[in-house]
């Protein structure tokens, strides 16, 4: 069973800036596709970005395309989601998710974090 373990949250002021981190506790890590997810106060979860088992190929959501970039480091098993010129309607408990796909979809994922919260401020 994959075990997913986010950190980085936490609160900035509208502008700011914070750099989340995903770490899945597989073996094959670098053959899992990886997704961040969202869920805001009354909100459905969301797709965020998504990103290929190799790093080569990437997918956003257009709500945060050209702020956001996720990115991974195979070598430690570890996932990243940058987030820049946050706004208060990035504020969410963002999720990390690791599967044999990577896409815009909650169903293709197998292995999900707890999340971490994100609340950004005006």
């Amino acid at each position: 069973q994959v075990q997913v373990v986010e950190s980085g949250g936490g609160s900035v002021q509208a502008g700011g800036s914070l750099r989340l981190s995903c770490t899945a506790s597989v073996r094959t890590f670098s053959t899992y596709g990886m997704g961040w997810f969202r869920q805001g106060p009354g909100k459905e979860r969301e797709f965020v970005a998504a990103i290929s088992w190799s790093g080569g190929s990437t997918t956003y959501a257009d709500s945060v395309k050209g702020r956001f970039t996720i990115s991974r480091d195979n070598a430690k098993n570890t996932g990243y989601l940058q987030m820049n010129s946050l706004q208060p309607e990035d504020t969410a408990v963002y999720y990390c998710a690791v599967g044999e796909h990577y896409s815009g979809s909650p169903y293709d994922y197998t292995g999900w974090g707890q999340g971490t919260q994100v609340t950004v401020s005006s």
